[in-house]
């Protein structure tokens, strides 16, 4: 891994610097597209779902894996290697069942990783070590020169994408969820949808996903990582930033949705997104969205235990969610949610 790591290392930092000068011009004129969409929640909230459901309008674009992966090159060689070297994508991804491939939607997190700007995903490549990045979750105690980096390096792949797609652009981050405050700054237009889902559900799901990932992509056979503690920690940073901001917004720009709902009735659910946040005419990908959700009826989704002294800590540490979406103690929907209507 370390030796892959080097080579691609060396290959984009060559590979940057001859998009820069072919079409550096370009990217600085393209101009992001109103509105911007921000789909946020979680890890394993059903964001991914989400995005890819959203991604079949095409008065939107999102960036896909190829841009995500290679946002150092994917000017130069992106439709060479979304069309010719599938066969070093694996089909699913290695923690669930989901489809992937290089035209897919994907979490622009990577992007800003690979592009130099820190990141809680550091943790990936050292598992014992400690959180690095996790700051990042929130914005908070970092200087103002690292923040303008954060900002600019978000805002150039933003313009690159602009560049080969000249649409709005839907991005989907887990990692912006306690950014909301932080990204409306710096897009004012811009448009969230929050997916909250079974607060046990998540938390089972998320260990899952750490510890599939420590596997195929880390520098070191894990031997503490910690996960639970982990877990809590990036939590109580999103959701603190989360809940601080999120009552500043107004309905126009912030939609709530859960999980459990777009499962039910995912044509109806991101109708009502449409509604409230003005993204558009829903009927005209009304029939591209009755498809997709056909389609994704046969997806087997993983199924978890968990025992009760976890579970009953969870529901006392994250008592504000489970309140706020209407969930009962034991991950239940309660009959109604008010933020979840």
């Amino acid at each position: 891994m370390a030796g892959i790591i080097t080579g691609f290392t060396a290959f984009n930092s060559a590979a940057y610097r001859v998009q820069l000068a072919l079409h550096g011009k370009k990217i600085a004129e393209a101009d992001p597209k109103s509105p911007m969409v921000f789909i946020v929640g979680h890890w394993r909230s059903g964001t991914t779902y989400l995005h890819e459901l959203m991604s079949v309008d095409e008065a939107f674009t999102s960036p896909t894996t190829m841009q995500c992966f290679g946002p150092c090159e994917f000017l130069l060689m992106g439709d060479f290697v979304s069309r010719w070297m599938n066969f070093i994508m694996p089909d699913k991804r290695p923690m669930d069942n989901m489809k992937v491939g290089w035209s897919k939607p994907q979490e622009d997190e990577f992007a800003l990783v690979a592009m130099g700007v820190p990141s809680p995903y550091y943790r990936m490549a050292f598992p014992d070590h400690d959180f690095d990045g996790t700051e990042y979750l929130d914005m908070e105690g970092i200087s103002p020169e690292e923040q303008q980096q954060w900002r600019e390096t978000l805002d150039l792949f933003i313009r690159m994408v602009t560049l080969q797609r000249d649409k709005p652009v839907i991005l989907k981050s887990p990692t912006h969820t306690g950014r909301i405050g932080f990204l409306s700054e710096m897009y004012p237009d811009a448009r969230f949808i929050h997916i909250a889902r079974n607060p046990l559900e998540i938390f089972a799901s998320t260990e899952r996903l750490w510890q599939t990932m420590d596997e195929v992509q880390s520098l070191q056979h894990p031997k503490n990582p910690k996960y639970r503690q982990y877990i809590f920690e990036c939590f109580d940073k999103m959701y603190g930033a989360y809940f601080r901001d999120v009552d500043k917004f107004d309905a126009a720009h912030l939609y709530e949705t859960r999980y459990e709902d777009i499962v039910a009735d995912p044509v109806g659910e991101i109708e009502k997104m449409y509604g409230a946040l003005s993204l558009g005419d829903f009927e005209k990908v009304r029939p591209q969205l009755e498809a997709a959700t056909a389609e994704s009826r046969s997806f087997v989704r993983n199924k978890h235990e968990m025992e009760d002294e976890l579970a009953a800590e969870i529901y006392r540490r994250w008592k504000p969610y489970f309140d706020r979406y209407g969930y009962a103690a034991d991950g239940t929907l309660l009959e109604e949610s008010p933020k979840a209507e």
